[in-house]
């Protein structure tokens, strides 16, 4: 799977942060793990650990996103990952209409792994929870820096201001396997 480096929305840039990189790195029939790497952490400030649980506001913090689009139709589904363990998935009818909670057949595992100034962080989905291929989607990061500094990274973003729900940011395609 291919990575991308983000590129930090122009109107809110970093302070330390050097680069944020992500990638799907593997998916299997019961899971698929997304990864993320922060070049520059040392500054960053990740939430305190608070357990698996299902909590909404976690794109206040420093927290990381997957949105999926499905090949047909205005609907997506998005999915926020933080390095609290907390975690959000929300359907959507169309550009931010009809939000509504994503049933997961269990929760993502969120594991955050620190270094002096780097933060790898990786998220493993159900795939049960995971619309059917193909998709075109979006690897998105809040980073928030000592201070409430924040930055908005994605692989492609609207020029006006950060948007993750903006078609701009479904910049990747995960095409259907090929049939038997």
């Amino acid at each position: 799977m291919e990575t991308f480096e983000l590129a930090a929305h122009p109107a809110h840039p970093p302070l330390a942060v050097r680069g944020v990189a992500a990638r799907i790195i593997g998916v299997d029939a019961h899971w698929m793990t997304v990864r993320w790497r922060v070049e520059g952490a040392a500054r960053l400030v990740v939430p305190p650990f608070a357990g698996k649980a299902r909590a909404d506001g976690l794109w206040q913090a420093t927290c990381f996103e997957l949105f999926v689009k499905p090949g047909h139709g205005d609907s997506y589904t998005e999915f926020n990952f933080s390095p609290s363990e907390q975690w959000a998935a929300y359907d959507f009818a169309g550009y931010r209409e009809g939000m509504a909670e994503r049933p997961m057949p269990r929760q993502p595992v969120c594991t955050p792994r620190r270094g002096r100034d780097v933060l790898i962080f990786d998220a493993a989905v159900p795939v049960g929870a995971l619309p059917a291929l193909p998709w075109r989607y979006g690897l998105t990061a809040v980073i928030v820096e000592e201070g409430g500094h924040t930055s908005y990274w994605a692989i492609a973003h609207r020029p006006e201001r950060p948007d993750f729900h903006d078609e701009a940011c479904f910049a990747a395609r995960l095409p259907a396997p090929d049939g038997p």
